[in-house]
């Protein structure tokens, strides 16, 4: 059930109706949880920017994904993994293997492994990770920048998982369940 209401882009004003239009004419609709997050201009447009910054940094789109849908499947979050089920399989065809691998913080590629685990380990450790976590992921080819990276596309999802499980965003895209 939703709690926090959807706006309807036809009708806001103002910074609101901007912010709608940039993510109308990116993605040609304005998914529910921008829809949602829209209540309040500053959320969404804090989260567009960090998530357009992230767009341009190290990890690949395919990498920040994998690490959306282990931090989704860490916090529940069934808006989040069937939104980025359906970017990464539909949009990236990133196959369907890879993505349950990474709703568990796995994967085949030894490096993708050790950026979903150090993104699993900052969720269950609520960010209080030690060197041991953080030797690991360098052992295994995961740069300081990249390091960086994981930290804020984690912090990203949380806002996401945090948010739309609080508002109860309807999901509109193919619904994936927390396993």
């Amino acid at each position: 059930m939703t709690r926090l209401k959807a706006l309807n882009p036809e009708e806001v004003t103002g910074k609101t109706k901007e912010l709608f239009n940039a993510v109308q004419a990116k993605l040609g609709v304005v998914p529910n949880m921008m829809r949602t997050m829209g209540n309040s201009d500053a959320v969404l447009e804090g989260y567009l920017n960090l998530s357009g910054a992230l767009s341009h940094g190290k990890l690949s789109s395919r990498t920040g994904e994998l690490i959306a849908l282990a931090v989704s499947q860490s916090n529940s979050c069934d808006y989040c993994l069937a939104a980025h089920t359906f970017i990464s399989g539909q949009l990236l065809k990133t196959d369907t293997a890879v993505l349950l691998a990474a709703r568990n913080g796995a994967s085949e590629d030894n490096k993708t492994q050790a950026i979903l685990k150090l993104a699993k380990v900052l969720i269950s450790k609520n960010g209080l990770v030690n060197d041991a976590d953080v030797d690991a992921a360098k052992t295994a080819g995961v740069t300081d920048a990249e390091i960086a990276e994981i930290v804020a596309h984690v912090a990203l999802n949380v806002l996401t998982n945090y948010f739309n499980n609080t508002a109860g965003t309807e999901i509109d895209f193919p619904r994936v369940n927390a396993i």
